[in-house]
């Protein structure tokens, strides 16, 4: 491919009916890009694919079917979306984690290679890190995952930069995330996961009723309130980051890794008490024993992507509470696309 940006080209969504690939979706639709979507549908909703959307159902752990999509389009960018993330269950099940993060990975490269597919911008997390001795957390923090997905994320990230230092015309963006959130503004998609670990859905299922109580992992933290404090980024923000790294990937993003967060954190208390707020509803809140290898703080230095990508999350976390809670009670209501 020539050195232009992607957004003339043919783009290959790998995940691209779940949370975040569903809502990346949007975005290019609304930016005048229909890329082709593969998904297996393993925790992707069909229903998240708007019609005249290219749908090819498929399984990156089979070779096959990641070739004959390539094969059959000509693919000049792939975002990279598709990955098993539950962090316990990576845990108690390893190999699974290995299997569908890493074997499929390497199928993936594998058939890019043969297609002479150059491009790539894959989703990455915060989970790559060591506990951190600073915050906030910049990109070249120490590496030291503590569960299989973590190890998984980062393996698939090392992929990546081996094959760029052996295939020069091959490119690559990497984004790790912290914590996203929120829902598409025009309804329909959202975060939708089953089982759903992750905090901000889960508090609003306990004010909608749906769960008796939200759980708090320790409430005697080194923190402003004795809750754990973490990152939030809406999910349309971290749409807007791949955005602007298709625009760029063969210039000033090249090959680079960058993380998407908000730069400040939340506690645990304080996303209750902003969920409460938001939603005019209350509910239980139980305490319970802390997690093993729980950190008391984790946030984003995004300084990098500001400055290469020209990128800064605009959405706070009032908006993520807030377009999540319409998702979430449409979905109970079975107002869904």
């Amino acid at each position: 491919m020539s050195e232009t940006n992607s957004l003339g080209s043919r783009v290959l969504l790998i995940g691209g009916a779940g949370y975040v690939g569903s809502h990346m979706l949007r975005n290019l639709l609304t930016c005048g890009i229909t890329p082709i979507v593969f998904d297996n549908l393993s925790s992707g909703f069909r229903r998240f694919i708007p019609k005249g959307v290219p749908f090819v159902k498929g399984d990156l752990r089979q070779l096959a079917d990641i070739r004959k999509v390539l094969k059959k389009f000509k693919i000049d960018c792939i975002l990279h979306f598709a990955s098993a993330i539950v962090v316990s269950e990576s845990v108690s099940d390893p190999g699974r984690y290995y299997e569908n993060n890493v074997l499929s990975f390497i199928n993936l490269i594998q058939a890019m290679r043969e297609a002479d597919v150059q491009q790539m911008i894959f989703s990455s997390s915060a989970a790559v890190y060591a506990a951190p001795k600073k915050l906030p957390i910049a990109e070249d923090a120490l590496l030291g995952p503590n569960t299989a997905y973590g190890h998984s994320k980062l393996m698939c990230e090392q992929i990546l930069r081996d094959v760029a230092a052996a295939h020069k015309d091959f490119s690559f963006v990497v984004f790790r995330y912290f914590n996203v959130a929120g829902a598409y503004d025009q309804g329909g998609i959202g975060e939708n996961h089953d089982p759903e670990t992750h905090l901000i859905p889960l508090i609003l299922k306990a004010a909608l009723g749906e769960k008796k109580s939200v759980q708090v992992f320790g409430d005697d933290y080194p923190t402003v309130d004795g809750t754990c404090i973490r990152d939030f980024i809406h999910v349309d923000d971290v749409c807007d980051a791949h955005f602007l790294a298709l625009k760029n990937l063969t210039k000033s993003a090249r090959n680079q890794t960058f993380n998407l967060g908000n730069q400040k954190g939340f506690s645990v208390k304080q996303v209750i008490d902003a969920v409460k707020k938001v939603t005019g509803q209350d509910f239980k809140v139980q305490i319970c024993p802390p997690r093993a290898g729980d950190n008391p703080k984790l946030i984003a230095d995004f300084c990098k992507a500001k400055e290469i990508l020209g990128w800064k999350p605009q959405r706070s976390l009032e908006k993520m509470i807030a377009s999540a809670w319409a998702w979430e009670k449409n979905r109970k209501a079975g107002l869904l696309a």
